[in-house]
């Protein structure tokens, strides 16, 4: 009877000790499955992130390229301006010029 209780309690602290196996395999799969599932998660974040650097980079040199373009807009209209009164002068000139007589006062067609 001795040894009916012995195995018995052996077999019961065998079971014991499977059971606690099974149970730490258990908790040690969740554990490196919830280990995988955040670095994962650490890694799409981080895809994205680049994703959106990207896009804020794109974004900020397409103003750049915008805000370029009307500084050159505002510099081409001053250059205009300068050339539009050259010429307005130099036209002005030239028609004071052909108003003129070009001819000298002592010449046949003045007498």
């Amino acid at each position: 009877m001795v040894f009916g209780n012995v195995e018995s309690f052996v077999l019961a602290a065998v079971e014991k000790a499977k059971l606690r196996k099974g149970l730490m395999a258990g908790i040690a799969l969740f554990f490196v499955l919830q280990l995988y599932f955040v670095r994962e998660l650490l890694a799409a974040e981080l895809l994205f992130g680049a994703g959106f650097a990207i896009l804020l980079v794109l974004g900020g040199l397409a103003y750049l390229v915008g805000t370029l373009g009307e500084r050159g807009l505002d510099f081409a209209e001053v250059g205009v301006r300068v050339i539009g009164d050259s010429a307005r002068r130099g036209f002005n000139s030239l028609e004071e010029i052909t108003k003129k007589a070009i001819r000298q006062p002592r010449s046949e067609s003045a007498q």
